[in-house]
């Protein structure tokens, strides 16, 4: 890579990490699709919902990037994508300030929301910004505890997709719920492989994630079953006369499976970092598809 000045745009832009939107768009594009079901599609709401994502999850990356840093965790055998902390491309007193300026960004743009629902979408913001900086910071850092494929089935699933919907439609469904465990699920699938990768290096820091607590070949096996639990629990739909819905996910089984086959084969090392970017590959067209099957 050539050289990044300090605390310049691309610095920055790298910290953002822009690869991992697709993690941010995904259960939106599903509570759209959901709404769109339901004849109460509004393209405003839906536009600011996905800004609100987008924001949340760059504030999430900046926040682990500056705590990993101080926790010691990004060390020099880091086998994942660089990081800006790590590397000395942005200071700390910047990145607490982009931090910061993140957030507060993401509760404006998420307060224009409010004239498009009730007063009860203000704790569900308020919980994803808390939840942004309890994953990796303070005494009791959920990332490290092994809280964060829980945290990821609630905020990257039940969450965006489920207030989506809500903030459009004002109600909530069971096609929501399934939906948006669904979607967790996939997305779940991301943060097991970087578990995966990085197991001997959590282990060496300490970092207690389900993948260091219960081994490398259990590890593997999650990675696969989340993947097929999420196409599995479409085919719900078909009992709600959502035909394609229920059918097209199912494409994504043969995508995940192959996915996980390479992975296994691959086993360690920076490699892995391959099968990372078919995982996020994976979960587009895993959300894309149910999105086009609800539309259908």
């Amino acid at each position: 890579m050539t050289e990044v000045r300090t605390n310049s745009w691309k610095a920055w832009l790298l910290a953002a990490r822009p690869k991992t939107l697709t993690g941010a768009a995904v259960p939106v594009f599903i509570g759209c699709g959901l709404a769109y079901a339901d004849q109460q599609l509004q393209l405003i709401p839906a536009f600011i919902c996905l800004l609100f994502a987008f924001l949340m999850q760059i504030d999430a990356n900046l926040i682990n990037d500056y705590f990993d840093f101080k926790k010691g965790t990004d060390r020099e055998d880091r086998l994942g994508p660089e990081r800006a902390c790590a590397q000395g491309w942005i200071t700390l007193d910047a990145m607490k300030k982009g931090i910061i300026l993140t957030s507060i960004t993401a509760c404006l743009i998420g307060s224009v929301l409010l004239l498009y629902a009730g007063w009860e979408i203000i704790p569900v913001g308020l919980l994803c910004v808390l939840f942004a900086f309890l994953y990796t910071a303070g005494p009791y850092p959920l990332a490290y505890y092994g809280w964060g494929d829980i945290l990821v089935l609630v905020f990257f699933g039940l969450i965006p997709v489920g207030f989506t919907y809500y903030i459009m439609c004002h109600s909530w469904t069971w096609d929501v719920t399934v939906a948006g465990l669904a979607c967790g699920l996939a997305t779940d699938a991301l943060l097991m492989i970087n578990n995966y990768r990085d197991r001997e290096q959590d282990r060496l820091s300490g970092k207690k994630t389900i993948i260091v607590r219960l081994g490398e070949e259990a590890g593997s096996l999650l990675y696969l079953i989340v993947g097929l639990l999420a196409a599995l629990l479409c085919l719900r739909f078909a009992f709600t006369h959502h035909i394609w819905a229920a059918l097209l996910p199912q494409l994504y089984v043969v995508l995940h499976y192959t996915t996980w086959k390479e992975m296994v084969e691959i086993n360690h090392g920076k490699a892995l970092n391959h099968i990372l970017g078919k995982t996020s590959r994976n979960i587009l067209i895993f959300g894309l598809l149910l999105t086009i099957g609800l539309i259908l």
